[in-house]
């Protein structure tokens, strides 16, 4: 007899973090979340999403076996800021079972119709500045830092219970060699040409990180804000986010156009952490886990772009370009086999154009899915 159970302790917390291992342990592209990471995230008074949001983890239970997890999500932040009034569901994983998918969907329904909220989005582990979406198209390897892998029957699965495409999202793949490095080439012709406006691309200084990081949200704020739901980051979020990225940061992938001080676009490349991660067993450090993160971390060949963009204002100076063409010089100087550009919205062609048009593949598609409350 299946059941659904919310989860109140730590012990139904471990569980919940840990039934993913237990879903794919014969599934060779499965990457394991750190469980320290997932457990701060979920956790009130760790994660700065618990001081303006709420939400309620729940577990599928058969007899004692766990066979399905979900979350309901209140992002307050999200619907004030977009005038909106969503709930969300996130962290859901399942058997390929429709049975127990209805008893977990209607379960996280059910607690947002009591928070009043008329639509249910998903899966969005909080928001979009987080891990979302459900991989519909690219199940042939393991997924880069950062992005979402799920198993193909998800799709179905929400879909039987009521939920249809609200947006797909893109990544595109270049490989070594097989790209067009044009931008790279003219990267001195482009910055002599910024120059005269004053504009300098630099790498980011971590030893003023703070400082730093301080102006990176103010434009990371700005230069997404008309992104589908965005929602811009309260400063203790990104500086949470930031403090983890910055582990795992390579300056030469973080650079920063500033004009006489101010800056005005990133871009930001990370090390594709989940070559590691994906041998540290149930995502622990200990007893092997760190040393296996410490001593690996040299051998990782490829990187994702996780984020590139320039504020209202300074669009179309050709700064986006430099950005590009430096992380492809360093791309080709640390002798690295692929690069990841995720993710984009679909139906963005100012941004999908340009990078099919320096050779990257449209290799993977992802849905976020919505179903009336």
């Amino acid at each position: 007899m299946k059941r659904i159970i919310a989860v109140n302790g730590k012990k139904e917390l471990g569980q919940f973090i840990d039934f993913p291992h237990d879903l794919y342990k014969a599934d060779p592209n499965y990457v394991p979340e750190l469980f320290i990471a997932q457990r701060d995230m979920l956790t009130p008074g760790k994660h700065p999403f618990h001081k303006h949001s709420t939400l309620q983890t729940f577990l599928a239970l058969d007899g004692d076996k766990v066979v399905g997890r979900i979350a309901a999500i209140q992002n307050n932040n999200h619907n004030t800021i977009n005038k909106v009034n969503d709930g969300f569901f996130g962290f859901f994983d399942c058997i390929n079972d429709q049975e127990t998918a209805d008893l977990l969907l209607d379960t996280a329904a059910k607690w947002l119709k009591e928070k009043s909220l008329s639509t249910m989005v998903g899966p969005v582990n909080f928001s979009t500045n987080e891990i979302c979406a459900l991989l519909i198209e690219g199940f042939d390897g393991p997924p880069v830092a950062m992005m979402p892998y799920n198993a193909p029957y998800y799709l179905q699965l929400l879909e039987n219970s009521g939920f249809s495409k609200k947006v797909d999202l893109r990544a595109y793949r270049f490989a070594a060699g097989h790209y067009n490095d044009r931008s790279a080439k003219l990267v001195t012709a482009l910055e002599e040409r910024l120059t005269r406006s004053n504009i300098i691309i630099r790498k980011i200084n971590l030893k003023n990180f703070k400082e730093e990081s301080a102006a990176l949200r103010e434009v990371y704020n700005k230069a997404w804000d008309k992104n589908l739901g965005f929602v811009p980051m309260t400063d203790d979020e990104f500086d949470y986010t930031a403090k983890d990225l910055k582990m795992i940061m390579d300056p030469d992938f973080c650079l920063l156009a500033e004009q006489e001080g101010k800056i005005v676009g990133f871009a930001l490349a990370i090390p594709d952490i989940n070559q590691v991660l994906i041998k540290i067993k149930r995502g622990r450090l200990f007893p092997t886990g760190l040393y296996k993160l410490l001593t690996q971390r040299k051998k990782i060949e490829g990187i994702r772009i996780l984020l590139l963009g320039v504020v209202d204002g300074y669009r179309k100076m050709g700064i986006e370009a430099c950005l590009y063409g430096l992380i492809i010089q360093a791309f080709q100087a640390k002798n690295m086999k692929y690069a990841e550009a995720s993710w984009t919205l679909d139906h963005n062609d100012l941004i999908n154009k340009p990078i099919e048009q320096i050779g990257g593949e449209l290799y993977r598609k992802y849905r976020i899915l919505e179903k009336g409350l």
